[in-house]
Order: structure tokens, then C-alpha cells, then sequence
């Protein structure tokens, strides 16, 4: 496992003001400790986060205190998808803990390559259990021992350290291989493509006759008064 550092400051003010320097308000907390407010540097934790992701340790250090932690919730904006704010959970060594480990494909497989199979990936992490030091980067997902289609990888079928529980379905499908669709199946796929554009077609020339009516019908009421009013 690689070694990260990171620094943080204590924050007082409110989380709007801080945002406006750039930078992310943070909250540190973990069993029997007392959490810590801080910000953190948004660019320089963008650049941390894509290297340590959220199963590699980091030492925080925030004033005179070195603290081992995990990025452990990230919450954004849905809007423009920037951090708003940011969980670090504080660890102790001597006790598992419970976090996500990503996959990462290695190997390649002739249904893919000569035999124009498409690889889909069900699943990019897994959950698992172990004391901190043993967590790792990834796991590794090795795609050359598919050779056939009907063949997949299960989460049971991951190498992993003994000193790693992996928490997940061991029958859930990580990856599988899909053949290339037949001449009769792509035909079938283009026409049910082309009925579907017809269909919404259709759709919205009813759409636009309905409007054209309540259209007429609105300015046939409003004729009416004045209609009413020439004949008395």
C-alpha cells in the first residue's frame, strides 16, 4: 500500500465562506474521537482523492496532529458536480474496518479481441473487511481466462490476500463477455429503432393537432361575449 499525506486546517467559519476561497469544509470522526471541523484545499484533495481513492490510508495532518484516516463519503453538487464537502474517517490499526476496494481489469481475452465479443464490467469495487494495514490499491479482475462465452468471473473467483474478507455475493457476476450480435439480430434491433422513432412521430403530430384545437376553441369562447352582446 502507498503512503499519502495531506494537510487540512481547523475551520470556524461557515461552509459558504469557505466554498467562496476554495477550499472544501471536512469533518474528521471515527470511534472514541472527538471530531475535528477543517478545510481542506479543493485542488490539491482532487489531485489526492484520484491517487488514493477511498481504500488507501492517508496521513492527515491538521496543526500538530498526525491522523490516520480514510476518504470516506464524498458529497457534490448534482448541479455542477463539484465537492461539497467531504467525510474523513478516523482509523485505529488494531481494528477491521469495513470499506469499498475498486477492480481493475488486467489481461486481455481473444472473444474480445479476435472475436468481437463487448466485455461488461457489472461491478467496479467490492466491499470488504480487514484490519487498515492490509487494505491495497485494487484487485485485480484478470479477463484472459474467459474463453468462452458462457464463461464469467464471480466475485467468488477474486484473489485477494486471506487477510481480506470480501463481503459481496461470492455468486455475483464481476464480468462477462457478450457475443457479437448476429445479422437477424441487429435487423430486428434496427427495426424496433425505427418503429420507436415513427411511434414518437406520431406522438408529437397528435400532440401538435391537440393544441391547434384547444387553440380554435379558446378563440371561438372568446367571440362569444361580443357575439352575445350584437344580438340584444
Amino acid at each position: 500500500m502507498t503512503d499519502f499525506t495531506f494537510s487540512a486546517e481547523k475551520r470556524e467559519e461557515n461552509a459558504k465562506k469557505i466554498r467562496n476561497a476554495g477550499k472544501i469544509p471536512a469533518i474528521i470522526y471515527g470511534k472514541g474521537f472527538d471530531p475535528i471541523n477543517i478545510s481542506v484545499d479543493e485542488t490539491a484533495f482532487n489531485r489526492l482523492f484520484r491517487d488514493a481513492g477511498s481504500s488507501n490510508l492517508v496521513d492527515l495532518g491538521v496543526g500538530d496532529q498526525k491522523i490516520k484516516v480514510l476518504i470516506h463519503e464524498i458529497q457534490t453538487n448534482p448541479v455542477t458536480e463539484k465537492i461539497e464537502h467531504i467525510d474523513f474517517y478516523k482509523v485505529n490499526l488494531k481494528e477491521k474496518i469495513k470499506t469499498e476496494i475498486p477492480l481493475e481489469i488486467i489481461g486481455e481475452t481473444d472473444l474480445v479481441i479476435n472475436q468481437e465479443g463487448s466485455m461488461i464490467m457489472n461491478k467496479d469495487a467490492v466491499e470488504v473487511e480487514c484490519l487498515p494495514s492490509d487494505l491495497v490499491d485494487h484487485i485485480d479482475v484478470d479477463v484472459s481466462v474467459l474463453t468462452d462465452f458462457e464463461q464469467n468471473i464471480k466475485v467468488g473467483d477474486l484473489r485477494v490476500s486471506d487477510k481480506i474478507e470480501i463481503l459481496d455475493d461470492p455468486e455475483e457476476v464481476v464480468v462477462i463477455v457478450q457475443p457479437p450480435r448476429s445479422e437477424e439480430e441487429l435487423e430486428a434491433l434496427n427495426e424496433e429503432v425505427v418503429e420507436n422513432v415513427e411511434a414518437v412521430e406520431v406522438e408529437g403530430e397528435k400532440a401538435e393537432g391537440e393544441e391547434a384545437g384547444e387553440a380554435e376553441t379558446a378563440e371561438g369562447s372568446e367571440e362569444t361575449p361580443a357575439e352575445e352582446k350584437k344580438e340584444e
